[in-house]
This record gives structure tokens, sequence and C-alpha cells, in this order.
């Protein structure tokens, strides 16, 4: 066997775990329809943990405030912040009773840690049902709370939703940034939708009270300063307690960032929790992740020798096509029908970069919650 058919035959079993992920895990997700949920309006606390974002504050939280829903409370947490973001909040609750205020302050022991300021937040939660947010967020119509918590009953005590990013036109920063994410929850959508939740976005996240406490809270990697949304999923998540939901009005939008070093940055820290997951999910992502690198590497050494060319362009067009039908119903589906146009290469560039935060991430600590 030469050192071609070798490559040959990887590219073929690459193309095989291509093609299983896209039929057997994105497809189910892709050509379901919407569940809707119950018409119960169940009370709701919406937690909102803020650091150093007091302008945010100011244009977003009036969004949560008109929100279409008969009883919810709002809990803002206010993480030891260093601008007026104590002083915006208490403006908002002088003229809302639906306001709540938990202010935090540093200590040595959770000196900078998120979760140690959303537990304190949860605790002061008067209802069982808690929807998260981030400051920098709004929904994008009056039925968020409606729509997240209609997906609650007897048996789904968590929801997961789509937390998308702001379009910024002529912006291909802003276009990978927007593929990145669509494609992050087509993955945690449809590992959800067959029983095997491995994570949620903070952005549009809701769960009950009693799964928090049930589990201990964050204690468990309280010592990991990123993962209060992911991470807890993946500690709390099964195939019986978790629900999607994928309405168009229950997405929440927010602000991307606008240089590449800074989004760089903030992936790096995203990207860091994953080595925390249970095996089963690092296992099933690292086989995707692994199988698309190759595909792309091994395809073009192919293309270049010309070896067995027809074969491996046949398989090529296989792969593609695939995903490009997967990827189109999903941007349909999440609302980003512009990405399409650039697919092939929005994914180099994501695997690309992807590649290179996994390596640095190997090299040095990542910064975490400002």
């Amino acid at each position: 066997m030469t050192f071609l058919d070798f490559v040959f035959y990887i590219f073929l079993v690459v193309v095989c775990i291509q093609v299983f992920f896209n039929l057997f895990f994105f497809s189910k997700f892709v050509f379901t329809k919407h569940q809707t949920g119950t018409s119960e309006k169940i009370p709701v606390s919406v937690i909102i943990c803020a650091k150093n974002e007091a302008d945010n504050l100011k244009k977003f939280l009036p969004s949560i405030l008109s929100q279409d829903y008969p009883i919810f409370e709002i809990i803002l947490i206010n993480d030891a912040s260093r601008d007026k973001t104590l002083k915006v909040m208490e403006s908002f609750a002088s003229t809302n009773n639906k306001i709540k205020i938990v202010n935090v302050k540093n200590i040595e022991a959770f000196w900078g840690n998120k979760k140690y300021a959303l537990t304190l937040g949860i605790k002061v939660a008067t209802y069982d049902y808690l929807l998260f947010t981030d400051a920098d967020c709004k929904p994008v119509s009056q039925q968020w709370i409606s729509e997240m918590s209609s997906h609650f009953n007897n048996t789904k005590t968590v929801v997961l939703g789509y937390g998308s990013y702001k379009k910024i036109k002529k912006s291909i920063l802003n276009k990978l940034i927007r593929f990145e994410t669509l494609l992050t929850a087509v993955h945690y959508f449809s590992f959800a939708n067959i029983g095997l939740p491995y994570m949620g976005v903070g952005r549009n996240l809701a769960y009950k009270k009693s799964e928090f406490f049930n589990a201990n809270g964050f204690m468990n990697h309280m010592h990991i300063r990123s993962g209060d949304d992911d991470l807890f999923i993946n500690q709390i998540g099964n195939s019986k307690n978790t629900a999607i939901c994928t309405s168009n009005d229950s997405f929440t939008e927010s602000i991307p960032e606008t240089t590449f070093k800074k989004w760089y940055k903030q992936k790096r820290r995203h990207i860091s929790t994953a080595k925390y997951y249970k095996i089963q999910h690092k296992v099933l992502l690292a086989s995707l992740f692994i199988s698309q690198l190759f595909f792309w590497v091994l395809a073009i050494t192919l293309f270049i020798t010309a070896f067995k060319w027809q074969i491996v362009l046949a398989l090529f067009v296989l792969r593609i096509s695939l995903q490009y039908t997967i990827i189109g119903f999903s941007t349909k589906k999440l609302g980003e029908k512009d990405l399409l146009s650039l697919l092939p290469f929005l994914e180099l560039f994501l695997i690309i970069t992807q590649l290179t935060i996994f390596i640095n991430n190997q090299i040095s600590k990542t910064n975490h919650w400002k």
C-alpha cells in the first residue's frame, strides 16, 4: 500500500464519519418542526448577571421589562462592577417593582467568579423557574419569556434557547462570529434532540431552581471560572429533563465583538471548558472536529496529486452537498440565511481558528469573567 492509498482510505473513513453526523445527528434537528409548548403561564424569575455593563443595561433592560407575560420578576446581579452598573440598576428598580437587585462584592475565596455571583442571585429568586440572559442581550420579541417557559412541564426542567448576534453589514468578522454561533447551536440542539444534551448558552437558557440545588449548584466546577452555562448543563442535562426551544420569538440578540482579537479571546475562554465535559460528549465532539479538519486537509492533498480524483470528487461533492443542506435549513430555522453563500470559506476559517485556539489553550491559561 502506497502513502496515497493510505491517505485515500483515511479520507473515505472521514467522509463516512461526516455523513454519519449529518444524517443521524443534525438532520433530526434540522428537519424537525418546532415543538409548541404549553399555554400555562408559570411565574418566572429572569436572572441577569452584570459586570461593568451600565450602558448595555440602559439599552436592553427595557426590552426585558416590556415582556408580554403576566408574572415575572427580574433579578439584577451587580458583580462587583467598577462603573455605574449599580446606579443604573437602582434607577430602574426605583420605577419598577419587578426588579430585585443583588449587589455582590468580591471576596477572596471567589474573587472575580461569576458563578458565585449567580449563586447569590438564584438564592434570592422568588420563583421556581429561572430564565437567564446577559446584560448585552435583548429578546427579539415580547414573547421571549412566554416561548421559553412554555417548554417546562412535569419532566422537562431544562430549556435550551438560541442566542444570536446582531448582524453588521459588510463585515466578514461578523459573519464568522454568527456562523460559529449558528454551528454551535446546531450541535447542542441536535445532541439534545437525540437525548445527549451537552451544553447551553447563558444568553438564552432556562432551568428549574430545584435542578440547581439538587446538583449542589456550581460546586462541582466552582474552581473553573467559566462554564456557568455549558458545564452546568453538561452536569445536569439528560434525555428526560432537557427541552429545546427554536421558535423565532424565543431568540435573544447580543452585540458581537468588533475586532478579531477580542472575539478570539472570548472564544478561548469558551472553548477552555470543553475538556471538563463528560467523556461521551468529548469523544463525539472531538470526532466531529477532527473529521472536519481531516476532510479538508486530505481532500486538498488528494486533489493536488490527482489520486483517484473521480472517486475523491464524488465523495467531496457528497459531503459538501450534505453540509449545504443541513446548514441551509439551519440558517432558515435560526434566521441566519445570509451566511449560506460563504459556507466553505467560513467553515475553513473557523476550523483553522478553532485549531489555533486549542493549541494556544494547551500552552497558556485563558482569562475569564471581566
